[in-house]
């Protein structure tokens, strides 16, 4: 079964959103499963105290090595299960790191705090950092439940259909293309023929070039990477045109 442990000084913020919806379904039905264990546990003074101030001095406070790697070594993680920080100064979190993730045992998750948590536990227990995006939250609280989520959706069932996740956004290396539905007329604007037109292969062209005109304009970063592997591949992208989507 797929486990994510979360070390945390906010244990009761878990499992939070991750208690509805799919996620929470999922996770009612032993699909998965969620530990959120307090670092304050691994304390070992009558105030719990995990933090202290900076070396060199500076601002805020910093997560002790001691405290925060005891906690980690009680948490007893398998041998090769991924041991993640969430961190600002990671490596932004891909769909492709996702799938590795769900594809494994799960995570040890790290949430940090204040200034953040002693360099020298991170080398020590081997913490992998991942970010986010590029800001700043008030700690890793939120930043796991996102990781969480996005690798939960993905485990077997808990998508109503194996190829629920295959035409996402980042699933091949470009945004997805735009959706519709009932009714056929929204105030004025209409759905573009070709999706009622039954031809399943002009429909799947059109989302093709959809989509790579999405990444193109919105994510020039992902379609450089994308060309480029269609370079390598020799696969030529769709002609630039502009596309009319309501």
């Amino acid at each position: 079964m797929w486990r994510a442990t979360v070390l945390t000084l906010f244990p009761e913020m878990f499992p939070g959103p991750l208690g509805i919806s799919l996620a929470g379904k999922a996770l009612s039905s032993g699909l998965w499963a969620l530990e959120a264990r307090d670092i304050r546990d691994a304390a070992t003074d009558k105030h719990r105290s995990v933090d202290d101030t900076p070396a060199g001095g500076g601002p805020g406070m910093v997560l002790r090595a001691d405290v925060l790697a005891a906690a980690i070594d009680a948490a007893q993680i398998a041998r090769g299960r991924p041991r993640l920080l969430m961190s600002p100064r990671g490596r932004p979190l891909t769909q492709k790191r996702v799938m590795e993730l769900a594809a494994g045992p799960g995570p040890l998750i790290v949430c940090g705090r204040f200034e953040g948590i002693d360099q020298r536990v991170i080398e020590a227990r081997e913490l992998e950092e991942i970010s986010m995006g590029d800001y700043i939250l008030s700690g890793g609280e939120i930043a796991a439940l996102a990781l969480i989520d996005a690798c939960v959706r993905l485990l077997p069932g808990v998508m109503g259909k194996l190829s629920s996740g295959a035409d996402e956004s980042f699933s091949d290396g470009l945004l997805e293309y735009p959706q519709y539905t009932r009714p056929q007329d929204f105030e004025g604007r209409t759905i573009p023929d070709v999706l009622v037109s039954g031809d399943h292969a002009k429909v799947e062209a059109w989302r093709r070039a959809e989509a790579e005109a999405l990444t193109r304009a919105r994510r020039p970063d992902l379609w450089a990477a994308k060309t480029a592997q269609m370079a390598v591949q020799n696969i030529a992208p769709k002609p630039r045109k502009d596309t009319t989507t309501g």
